[in-house]
């Protein structure tokens, strides 16, 4: 392996905003804010998002039924034309 090519992976805290939801985990991203955890102070990452949040992951999605909304739009329209 070459040296000095790698990143310098540490631990990060990452907080979502919306819930409070925190996990621990290794990234080189750089931060200005830190928090302590269990004695051990680690930087701060707060993300407004995260999968604890996010309507996909928590399967809170709404679907939205466009496609009944537009065949009776289509179906209106040319009805004048229905022999």
């Amino acid at each position: 392996m070459k040296e000095g090519i790698h990143p310098n992976y540490r631990e990060v805290v990452f907080v979502d905003q919306s819930n409070g939801f925190q996990f621990v985990t290794r990234s080189t991203v750089q931060t200005k804010e830190s928090i302590e955890i269990d004695g051990k102070t680690m930087p701060l990452v707060k993300l407004e998002t995260t999968s604890e949040s996010h309507p996909f992951y928590t399967g809170t999605q709404k679907s939205v039924d466009n496609l009944g909304g537009r065949v009776e739009k289509f179906r209106n329209k040319f009805a004048h034309l229905k022999k």
